[in-house]
């Protein structure tokens, strides 16, 4: 056992190494239908419809369908509810929140030649928020198989001592420190140590040295080239709570152009710009009365997080086919992501009965709070690009029926550089586990002098090829508005639901929690015709 425990203090640092996996990937190839509460009450199917400024984030011809140039904003409240088990416990979470997630203006400018065939052309500029990443849940149970030690265990197995718990002489050189003031201070060796390893060595032996130092992780000898481990934390069973917080949105900026060419065609192109911001802080804590356990209380905290930017392109295109039949044809680009990660950990421990440890002292507790935010390498992600079909019947001026489908291939997304061994391998889990998802939405809506009843459905397929991490996705809505004339009312509620296993951990604590979540909200969205 080792002779001290030392609490680390620590400071900011930049660590090379890469902590992206197939979770993080997906994150950001998901859209959901955010937008007007019009397009939302039509639960998104507006492919062939256009005249709507969030219809122009699926197809970029539908601004052309606009008679007159065009303002809208819209506020929505979220709430969502998250349902969990993880093993014999059951838990309920909800949260809610008010953003502006539309607004955007269509300037509509007429051809004055009225014997040229292009009747029209339309600039557009507009913001909307294509997925919203707040939720707030946890879950407890009681786990009989895992523990948190497995999650030091397995990544320290294999490993010599001196790589994750660095000498004095070590941290001497690299960072020009005396050596014996280092030896002297424990809290400056533990902040170094976490510096070090994330710098030159990889994130993985930051989670050997945080279960050394926390005495979760015992060395069968304490020679630096000892490469097998134990965990103080016994066989049995494990109360375990997991907490989840999540915050920040994935966001689009729209630059439109569109055109109508005679009577029945209208063309046009998007060119967006992403933003992506995201913060992600977990909390296990796990205790257990095992017998022989030297560890009896864990309490393990992560925290992420994220910020990034993209580009993508869109084309599209609506025509009507008959005096009342539209059909609509679109294609997203796949988006290509520059993004930047950040990381911090702490870890607790505590002994009910005491370690006695070869200076003679004892052993209670231990609180490692390296203070230490690992900056990791900016790295790209491309994820795929989708192509939608739309299908609309318009019944005159009482109302319409409109239906899209669309197809994105989730296996497509990629970690860049492709050269990078890392990458490469996140790359094959993604082939591996996601396909191609398909999306239905179908949407109406009736009109009774200035009001329109409106309602709308949507099935998303899930991105996995085994149905559970991540199941089917289904949503209904359900919305009013009121024409004033130049200036609309609407308001809608929509509602979507769906399944997810959560795994806590990629390695080791493996298990994973069921999540039944449920997304609420409602929109109002002010628009008017300049």
């Amino acid at each position: 056992m080792k002779k001290g425990i030392l609490l680390c203090l620590g400071f900011i640092t930049i660590s090379l190494t890469n902590a992206q996996d197939i979770t993080d990937a997906l994150r950001y190839a998901k859209d959901d239908v955010q937008g007007t509460a019009r397009y939302r009450a039509l639960s998104g199917a507006f492919g062939a419809l256009g005249g709507d400024m969030s219809a122009i984030t699926i197809n970029p011809a539908g601004s052309s369908v606009f008679n007159d140039s065009h303002i809208s904003l819209s506020l929505s409240n979220q709430n969502n509810k998250t349902e969990t088990q993880y093993f014999n416990g059951k838990e309920s979470s909800s949260d809610s929140n008010i953003d502006l997630n539309q607004i955007g203006a269509a300037f509509v400018f007429n051809n004055g030649n009225a014997n040229s065939k292009w009747k029209k052309f339309t600039l557009g500029i507009s913001y909307n928020k294509i997925e919203d990443y707040n939720n707030d849940w946890s879950v407890q149970g009681t786990n009989t198989s895992n523990s948190i030690g497995n999650y030091f265990l397995e990544n320290a197995q294999g490993q010599e001592l001196f790589v994750f718990y660095p000498s004095n002489n070590e941290l001497s050189q690299y960072f020009n420190i005396n050596e014996n003031i280092i030896a002297n201070n424990n809290n400056l060796y533990n902040e170094l140590s976490y510096q070090f390893l994330g710098e030159v060595e990889n994130s993985q032996q930051q989670q050997n040295f945080l279960g050394y130092q926390s005495f979760i992780l015992e060395p069968e000898t304490t020679d630096n080239t000892n490469t097998v481990y134990t965990s103080n934390i016994k066989d049995g069973e494990y109360r375990q709570e997991h907490t989840y917080v999540a915050t920040g949105y994935n966001g689009k900026f729209t630059i439109n152009a569109s055109t109508q060419y005679g009577e029945n065609l209208f063309l046009g192109v998007n060119i967006n710009t992403h933003f992506i911001n995201y913060e992600r802080s977990t909390y296990l804590f796990e205790q257990n009365n095992n017998a022989g356990s030297l560890i009896n209380e864990v309490g393990f905290e992560n925290n992420l997080r994220t910020i990034g930017s993209g580009v993508s392109l869109q084309l599209g295109g609506i025509l009507k086919v008959a005096k009342q039949l539209r059909i609509g044809l679109s294609y997203d680009t796949p988006t290509w992501y520059t993004i930047e990660d950040e990381t911090s950990q702490s870890i607790k421990t505590l002994s009910y009965d005491g370690i006695a440890l070869e200076d003679g002292s004892t052993f209670y507790n231990a609180n490692i709070n390296p203070r230490v935010i690992n900056l990791y390498q900016q790295y790209n992600l491309k994820t795929p690009g989708k192509l939608t079909g739309s299908l609309a019947y318009v019944f005159g001026t009482s109302g319409l029926l409109s239906f899209d489908y669309s197809m994105k291939d989730y296996s497509n997304t990629k970690f860049k550089p492709t050269s990078d061994a890392y990458f490469s391998y996140q790359n094959s889990i993604i082939n591996d586990n996601l396909t191609t998802a398909a999306t239905y939405k179908i949407g109406g809506e009736y009109k009774i002098k200035q009001f329109s009843l409106r309602g709308g459905y949507r099935l998303e397929e899930s991105p996995y090829k085994d149905d559970e991490t991540v199941g089917d996705l289904t949503g209904y809505s359900l919305g009013l508005g009121y024409n004033f004339g130049k200036l609309k009312l609407d308001l809608t509620f929509d509602q979507w639901q769906r399944e997810t296993n959560y795994q806590l951990y990629q390695v080791g604590l493996t298990d994973a929690a069921n999540l039944d979540s449920k997304n609420a909200n409602i929109t109002m969205s002010v628009s008017f015709n300049l």
